[in-house]
Protein backbone atom coordinates (compact mmCIF):
# COMPACT_ATOMS: atom_id res chain seq x y z
CA UNK A 1 0.00 0.00 0.00
CA UNK A 2 1.39 3.71 -1.14
CA UNK A 3 2.70 5.57 1.90
CA UNK A 4 2.13 9.00 1.27
CA UNK A 5 2.97 11.93 3.42
CA UNK A 6 1.93 15.63 2.85
CA UNK A 7 2.70 18.57 4.77
CA UNK A 8 0.51 21.09 5.14
CA UNK A 9 -2.27 18.62 5.03
CA UNK A 10 -4.77 20.28 7.49
CA UNK A 11 -6.31 22.37 5.03
CA UNK A 12 -6.24 23.71 1.19
CA UNK A 13 -4.09 22.34 -1.35
CA UNK A 14 -2.69 19.61 0.94
CA UNK A 15 -5.85 18.30 2.56
CA UNK A 16 -7.55 18.49 -1.16
CA UNK A 17 -4.22 16.04 -2.26
CA UNK A 18 -5.05 13.68 0.89
CA UNK A 19 -8.11 13.51 -0.20
CA UNK A 20 -7.68 12.22 -3.97
CA UNK A 21 -4.76 9.30 -2.51
CA UNK A 22 -7.52 8.76 0.51
CA UNK A 23 -9.48 7.61 -2.54
CA UNK A 24 -6.82 5.30 -4.09
CA UNK A 25 -6.43 3.70 -0.50
CA UNK A 26 -2.88 5.21 0.29
CA UNK A 27 -2.07 5.05 3.78
CA UNK A 28 -1.83 9.30 4.42
CA UNK A 29 0.38 10.63 7.09
CA UNK A 30 -0.78 14.45 7.39
CA UNK A 31 1.70 16.58 9.04
CA UNK A 32 0.62 20.39 9.83
CA UNK A 33 1.12 23.01 12.85
CA UNK A 34 -2.48 22.62 14.35
CA UNK A 35 -2.75 19.09 15.72
CA UNK A 36 -6.89 19.98 16.56
CA UNK A 37 -7.07 21.03 12.96
CA UNK A 38 -5.32 18.07 11.59
CA UNK A 39 -7.46 16.00 13.42
CA UNK A 40 -10.58 17.72 11.90
CA UNK A 41 -9.24 16.52 8.70
CA UNK A 42 -8.71 13.47 9.21
CA UNK A 43 -12.17 12.94 10.59
CA UNK A 44 -13.09 14.66 7.05
CA UNK A 45 -11.40 11.92 5.09
CA UNK A 46 -12.01 9.50 7.08
CA UNK A 47 -15.97 10.00 7.11
CA UNK A 48 -15.80 10.95 3.08
CA UNK A 49 -13.81 7.88 1.80
CA UNK A 50 -13.82 5.03 4.49
CA UNK A 51 -10.36 5.35 5.52
CA UNK A 52 -9.92 3.34 8.50
CA UNK A 53 -8.35 4.75 11.18
CA UNK A 54 -5.24 2.61 10.95
CA UNK A 55 -4.52 3.81 7.85
CA UNK A 56 -4.44 7.76 8.24
CA UNK A 57 -1.44 9.34 10.60
CA UNK A 58 -1.39 12.97 11.72
CA UNK A 59 2.14 14.99 13.05
CA UNK A 60 1.95 18.27 14.63
CA UNK A 61 5.34 19.94 13.46
CA UNK A 62 6.99 22.92 11.95
CA UNK A 63 8.20 22.66 8.60
CA UNK A 64 10.55 25.74 9.31
CA UNK A 65 11.82 23.92 12.39
CA UNK A 66 14.37 20.93 10.83
CA UNK A 67 14.61 18.60 13.55
CA UNK A 68 10.79 18.97 14.71
CA UNK A 69 9.83 18.13 11.23
CA UNK A 70 12.38 15.36 10.41
CA UNK A 71 11.30 13.41 13.75
CA UNK A 72 7.60 13.78 12.72
CA UNK A 73 8.54 12.69 9.48
CA UNK A 74 10.60 9.87 11.14
CA UNK A 75 7.81 8.57 13.05
CA UNK A 76 5.19 8.35 10.18
CA UNK A 77 7.83 5.64 8.30
CA UNK A 78 8.35 3.95 11.76
CA UNK A 79 4.40 3.76 11.61
CA UNK A 80 3.87 3.13 7.79
CA UNK A 81 6.81 2.27 6.60
CA UNK A 82 8.87 4.01 4.30
CA UNK A 83 7.87 6.92 1.93
CA UNK A 84 6.65 6.57 -1.47
CA UNK A 85 5.66 10.03 -2.12
CA UNK A 86 6.25 13.06 -0.49
CA UNK A 87 3.95 16.34 -1.12
CA UNK A 88 5.18 19.32 0.33
CA UNK A 89 2.57 21.58 0.34
CA UNK A 90 3.09 24.28 3.73
CA UNK A 91 3.44 27.59 2.79
CA UNK A 92 2.07 30.63 3.93
CA UNK A 93 1.93 34.46 2.24
CA UNK A 94 2.15 37.78 4.28
CA UNK A 95 2.01 40.04 1.68
CA UNK A 96 2.96 43.51 1.79
CA UNK A 97 5.31 46.30 0.00
CA UNK A 98 8.98 45.13 0.83
CA UNK A 99 10.08 48.64 3.00
CA UNK A 100 6.41 48.20 5.11
CA UNK A 101 6.66 44.43 5.36
CA UNK A 102 9.17 43.43 8.95
CA UNK A 103 12.02 41.36 8.34
CA UNK A 104 10.30 38.13 10.74
CA UNK A 105 7.66 38.19 8.34
CA UNK A 106 9.96 38.63 5.39
CA UNK A 107 11.67 35.46 7.15
CA UNK A 108 8.84 33.57 8.69
CA UNK A 109 7.84 33.35 4.26
CA UNK A 110 11.57 31.97 3.68
CA UNK A 111 11.63 29.41 6.33
CA UNK A 112 8.47 28.13 5.81
CA UNK A 113 7.79 27.64 1.75
CA UNK A 114 11.51 27.15 1.40
CA UNK A 115 13.32 25.51 4.14
CA UNK A 116 10.40 23.98 5.39
CA UNK A 117 10.54 21.93 2.03
CA UNK A 118 14.26 21.31 2.29
CA UNK A 119 13.77 20.12 5.22
CA UNK A 120 10.94 17.49 4.76
CA UNK A 121 12.73 16.27 1.16
CA UNK A 122 16.12 16.19 3.71
CA UNK A 123 14.28 13.44 6.02
CA UNK A 124 12.79 11.19 3.08
CA UNK A 125 15.48 12.03 0.51
CA UNK A 126 17.87 9.29 1.47
CA UNK A 127 15.97 6.35 2.22
CA UNK A 128 14.27 6.99 -1.03
CA UNK A 129 17.73 7.08 -3.33
CA UNK A 130 18.93 3.97 -1.26
CA UNK A 131 15.67 2.23 -2.31
CA UNK A 132 15.87 3.47 -5.61
CA UNK A 133 12.03 4.12 -5.89
CA UNK A 134 9.90 7.08 -4.49
CA UNK A 135 8.66 10.60 -5.57
CA UNK A 136 9.04 14.10 -3.98
CA UNK A 137 6.47 17.00 -5.24
CA UNK A 138 6.98 20.52 -4.24
CA UNK A 139 4.33 22.85 -4.58
CA UNK A 140 5.79 26.45 -5.40
CA UNK A 141 3.04 28.56 -6.66
CA UNK A 142 2.68 31.13 -9.97
CA UNK A 143 4.39 33.87 -8.14
CA UNK A 144 7.38 31.13 -8.52
CA UNK A 145 7.47 32.76 -12.26
CA UNK A 146 6.96 36.33 -12.42
CA UNK A 147 7.45 38.91 -9.72
CA UNK A 148 4.09 40.59 -8.40
CA UNK A 149 4.05 43.46 -7.03
CA UNK A 150 3.73 43.26 -3.00
CA UNK A 151 4.94 39.93 -2.54
CA UNK A 152 9.16 40.03 -2.60
CA UNK A 153 9.33 37.78 0.58
CA UNK A 154 6.97 35.04 -1.10
CA UNK A 155 8.25 35.07 -4.71
CA UNK A 156 11.83 34.68 -3.51
CA UNK A 157 10.98 31.54 -1.57
CA UNK A 158 8.84 30.48 -4.32
CA UNK A 159 11.76 31.13 -7.51
CA UNK A 160 14.00 29.33 -4.78
CA UNK A 161 12.06 26.03 -4.85
CA UNK A 162 12.35 26.07 -8.21
CA UNK A 163 16.14 26.35 -8.13
CA UNK A 164 16.08 23.51 -5.61
CA UNK A 165 13.79 21.16 -7.33
CA UNK A 166 15.59 21.45 -11.14
CA UNK A 167 19.34 20.99 -9.35
CA UNK A 168 17.54 18.09 -7.56
CA UNK A 169 15.87 16.77 -10.06
CA UNK A 170 19.68 16.32 -11.67
CA UNK A 171 20.82 14.28 -8.44
CA UNK A 172 17.99 12.54 -7.97
CA UNK A 173 17.37 11.15 -11.50
CA UNK A 174 20.21 8.52 -11.75
CA UNK A 175 18.59 6.62 -8.51
CA UNK A 176 15.13 6.39 -10.01
CA UNK A 177 13.52 8.69 -7.22
CA UNK A 178 11.32 10.98 -9.12
CA UNK A 179 11.29 14.68 -8.68
CA UNK A 180 7.79 17.20 -9.27
CA UNK A 181 7.40 20.72 -8.68
CA UNK A 182 4.14 22.37 -9.63
CA UNK A 183 2.86 26.21 -9.88
CA UNK A 184 -0.35 26.69 -8.75
CA UNK A 185 -2.30 29.92 -9.45
CA UNK A 186 -4.65 31.79 -6.99
CA UNK A 187 -6.49 29.03 -5.13
CA UNK A 188 -9.73 28.66 -2.98
CA UNK A 189 -8.28 27.75 0.04
CA UNK A 190 -8.54 29.07 3.97
CA UNK A 191 -5.11 31.34 3.27
CA UNK A 192 -6.44 32.64 0.27
CA UNK A 193 -8.78 34.49 2.20
CA UNK A 194 -6.52 35.85 5.04
CA UNK A 195 -4.22 36.42 2.01
CA UNK A 196 -6.82 38.78 -0.10
CA UNK A 197 -7.26 40.66 2.64
CA UNK A 198 -3.76 41.76 3.02
CA UNK A 199 -3.12 42.13 -0.86
CA UNK A 200 -2.09 45.71 -1.57
CA UNK A 201 -4.10 47.42 -4.44
CA UNK A 202 -1.53 47.47 -7.03
CA UNK A 203 -1.08 43.48 -6.55
CA UNK A 204 -5.33 43.85 -7.14
CA UNK A 205 -5.24 45.12 -10.26
CA UNK A 206 -2.85 42.68 -11.78
CA UNK A 207 -4.37 39.82 -10.08
CA UNK A 208 -7.45 40.29 -9.54
CA UNK A 209 -8.98 38.97 -12.60
CA UNK A 210 -7.74 35.73 -12.76
CA UNK A 211 -10.18 33.51 -11.37
CA UNK A 212 -9.13 31.47 -8.51
CA UNK A 213 -9.06 27.43 -9.15
CA UNK A 214 -10.40 25.36 -6.44
CA UNK A 215 -8.25 23.09 -4.44
CA UNK A 216 -9.92 20.11 -6.02
CA UNK A 217 -8.80 20.66 -8.96
CA UNK A 218 -5.26 21.85 -8.29
CA UNK A 219 -5.03 18.71 -6.51
CA UNK A 220 -6.22 16.65 -9.33
CA UNK A 221 -3.42 17.77 -11.52
CA UNK A 222 -0.56 17.30 -9.27
CA UNK A 223 -1.48 13.52 -9.02
CA UNK A 224 -2.21 13.13 -12.32
CA UNK A 225 1.09 14.64 -12.64
CA UNK A 226 2.88 12.42 -10.22
CA UNK A 227 1.40 9.53 -11.96
CA UNK A 228 3.32 10.26 -15.35
CA UNK A 229 6.72 11.89 -13.58
CA UNK A 230 6.17 15.01 -14.94
CA UNK A 231 8.66 17.24 -13.45
CA UNK A 232 6.84 20.38 -13.67
CA UNK A 233 3.03 20.97 -12.90
CA UNK A 234 1.79 23.78 -14.34
CA UNK A 235 -2.24 25.43 -14.42
CA UNK A 236 -3.66 26.61 -17.12
CA UNK A 237 -2.46 27.97 -20.76
CA UNK A 238 -0.79 31.53 -19.14
CA UNK A 239 1.42 29.71 -16.55
CA UNK A 240 2.37 26.86 -18.93
CA UNK A 241 3.56 29.68 -21.53
CA UNK A 242 5.21 31.83 -18.73
CA UNK A 243 6.82 28.76 -17.47
CA UNK A 244 8.09 27.74 -20.62
CA UNK A 245 9.03 30.88 -21.94
CA UNK A 246 9.14 33.53 -18.96
CA UNK A 247 12.62 35.06 -20.24
CA UNK A 248 11.04 36.00 -23.40
CA UNK A 249 7.46 37.28 -22.30
CA UNK A 250 8.37 38.59 -19.01
CA UNK A 251 9.31 42.16 -19.84
CA UNK A 252 5.86 42.37 -22.32
CA UNK A 253 4.61 41.62 -19.13
CA UNK A 254 5.98 43.73 -16.71
CA UNK A 255 5.71 46.49 -18.99
CA UNK A 256 1.74 45.80 -18.66
CA UNK A 257 1.60 45.45 -14.68
CA UNK A 258 3.25 48.40 -14.86
CA UNK A 259 1.00 50.68 -16.58
CA UNK A 260 -1.89 49.12 -15.25
CA UNK A 261 -0.39 49.84 -11.77
CA UNK A 262 0.25 53.39 -12.94
CA UNK A 263 -3.39 53.46 -14.32
CA UNK A 264 -4.88 52.82 -11.20
CA UNK A 265 -2.78 55.01 -9.13
CA UNK A 266 -3.82 58.20 -11.47
CA UNK A 267 -7.21 57.09 -10.83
Amino acid sequence: MTHVIITGASSGIGLAVASAYASRGAKLSLVARSRDVLEQAAQKLMAEHGVAAGAIRTEAADVSREEEIKAAIFRCVDAFGPCDILVTSAGIVEPGPFEALQGAAFHRQIDTNFSGTVHAVRAVYPDMKRRRSGHILMVSSGAGLIGIYGYTAYCASKFALNGFAQALRSEARANNVGISICFPPDTETPQFKRELAARPKEARVVMGTVRPWTAEAVARKIVKGIDRRRFEIYFGATLYLLGRFGPAVRPLIDWWFDRAIARNRAG
